[in-house]
């Protein structure tokens, strides 16, 4: 089977995940002269592991990589919202042309199962809670109207092709591997070194946070599912926290009393801040095991460990969009 985005957060993780069910993974990543795999690098050894390098936004080189496999999960996608801002142009080539690639050379190999993994700022703010797979789509970022669009387009292909995609919808997932962009590692990060006064966006926004062990065991649940063919479906906890009562956990988690400061660089415009995300995951419990393990002290726990250990591969004095 083949993983697009494998060489990052969730991508390692699924395929990590899938290597350990005993399947051999065809891993695509992104070109680059150093032949750098990302995080699957300490998975190097795996003999059942075949690492391709090439570009999502080149149809060629995503056929090529699909030959032979029958199962595809797409996590390939540039997710930074802010910086969605600043190159939205970027967003569309990589998370809509891109899922145009997948999408296309599966129907042209006649691929048995396309998994399109979207998100849940597709939904924008919630305008009714939980949040189920019926609510209004809307594009309050460049990121987020791109996303919709490569769901869309994924839902066009199994009505005007009859190409078996699906769309897992996850809500915010955070763990071990997250980009330092992600509102809990960039509060972990500054935390552990020893910053008394940390920047951030927002305190107000609530989000539904799911650890990135129970997303991947979603997207492998749905993916053994027989239906939802040309659906999306929620992967998330039904529960919500605001970012600032989350950093205030952290830092408890940690036994230190650092203070949150505002910064108007980590703002989002107004209209493009989404106010509030709590999944309905009725969908996915009512028609498959899948149920998460993690409660979000647990998860916090597991993510913080790791991040004491890890501090090497982040540029904590740098604020990435």
């Amino acid at each position: 089977m083949l993983v697009t985005g494998a060489a990052g957060f969730i991508g390692s993780h699924l395929t990590e995940l899938l290597l350990n069910k005993g399947f051999r993974v065809k891993a695509f990543v992104r070109y680059n002269s150093a032949n750098r795999w990302g995080w699957l690098e300490q998975m190097a050894a795996q003999p059942r592991l075949e690492v391709i390098a090439g570009d999502i936004r080149d149809y060629d080189s995503v056929y090529n990589a699909m030959c032979g496999c029958d199962e595809v999960f797409h996590l390939a996608a540039l997710i930074g919202i802010p910086y969605s801002y600043v190159s939205p142009l970027a967003y569309i080539r990589t998370n809509i042309e891109g899922t145009y690639n997948v999408l296309e050379s599966a129907k042209q190999l006649n691929v048995r199962h396309v998994m399109v993994t979207s998100t849940s700022e597709t939904y924008g703010s919630a305008q009714y809670v939980p949040i189920n797979e019926s609510h209004p789509l809307t594009g309050q970022s460049p990121y987020s109207a791109s996303k919709i669009g490569a769901d869309q387009l994924a839902v066009s292909y199994y009505r005007s092709f009859k190409l078996p995609v699906k769309i897992a919808r996850p809500f915010n997932t955070y763990g071990p591997r997250q980009s330092a962009r992600a509102i809990i590692p960039t509060i972990i990060i500054q935390i552990l070194t020893g910053i008394k006064e940390i920047e951030l966006g927002s305190l107000t926004p609530t989000r539904d946070l799911s650890y990135v062990k129970d997303t991947v065991n979603g997207l492998w649940e749905l993916a053994q599912y027989q239906g939802f063919f040309g659906e999306a479906v929620n992967i998330g906890t039904k529960t919500e926290i605001s970012i600032g009562e989350l950093f205030l956990l952290i830092n408890k988690l940690l036994g230190t009393d650092t203070v949150a400061i505002q910064d108007s660089a980590r703002m989002r415009p107004d209209n493009s801040e989404v106010t509030r995300l709590v999944c309905d995951n009725t969908k996915i419990t009512s028609k498959t095991a899948w149920r998460p393990k993690f409660d979000l002290e647990s998860g916090l726990k597991e993510t913080i460990h790791w991040f004491k250990s890890n501090m090497n591969f982040y540029k904590s004095d740098i604020y990435n969009l």
